[in-house]
């Protein structure tokens, strides 16, 4: 009777899991927020269309990954600030934000501590169908919609690089700037997670659009 009422139950267990698992997929979907703030994006024209910045076909990754109207970003708005080799999947309220930190702060803040302007955004990538800090079973990271940039330093006209995971600790120009920036991040993005967060962040500061407490 016993090793029958024991198997009996952990019969019952799988099964009540199998079938949340079902009704938790089944549930699953991308939240509404998301779609809204790239259509207001748009209407408002927060950002200008280039042949560095153009619309790009959605993306539909596993799950509820992915994004409706993404942009292929080569660099901001006017061209002359590279983001890189290839072009950046990004959304648009992700554009229209990192392309008004680094006119607003990124770049004063380098013609302020260096006398020179910025020529690119070095970076770790923007869309990645993945959890938060690739931990398994952990929520999806923003990088899972294209709302999240993740900043690596800067390069000068006269081709000095700045990173943050030398920098950061580096010469007191490099430290200033850097803190600078980060500071001035707070008022782009909804979140600023750098050196002194976790390990994952030594290198980077990590920048997103997410809307907590939703």
């Amino acid at each position: 009777m016993r090793p029958s009422r024991i198997a009996s139950g952990l019969i019952s267990l799988v099964l009540s899991a199998a079938l949340a698992g079902c009704g938790f997929f089944e549930s699953e979907e991308r939240e509404p927020w998301r779609a809204q703030a790239e259509a207001a994006c748009y209407a408002r024209n927060m950002v200008k269309l280039s042949p560095l910045i153009q619309k790009a076909n959605a993306i539909e990754g596993k799950g509820i990954c992915g994004i409706d109207r993404p942009l292929k970003v080569k660099a901001l708005e006017d061209g002359t600030i590279s983001l890189g080799s290839r072009s950046l999947v990004l959304s648009c309220p992700m554009t229209a934000a990192l392309e008004r930190w680094v006119a607003q702060v990124v770049m004063p803040a380098a013609l302020a501590r260096y006398g020179l302007p910025v020529v690119e955004i070095k970076n770790f990538g923007t869309y990645n169908c993945r959890s938060r800090n690739n931990i398994a079973g952990a929520r999806l990271s923003e990088h899972a919609f294209a709302n999240a940039f993740d900043f690596a330093g800067i390069v000068l006209s006269n081709g000095y690089t700045v990173t943050v995971k030398k920098g950061w600790y580096g010469n007191a120009t490099d430290r200033a700037f850097l803190r600078e920036v980060t500071r001035g991040a707070c008022g782009a993005f909804t979140t600023v997670l750098g050196p002194g967060a976790d390990r994952s962040h030594d290198d980077l500061l990590h920048l997103d659009l997410a809307r907590h407490n939703n």
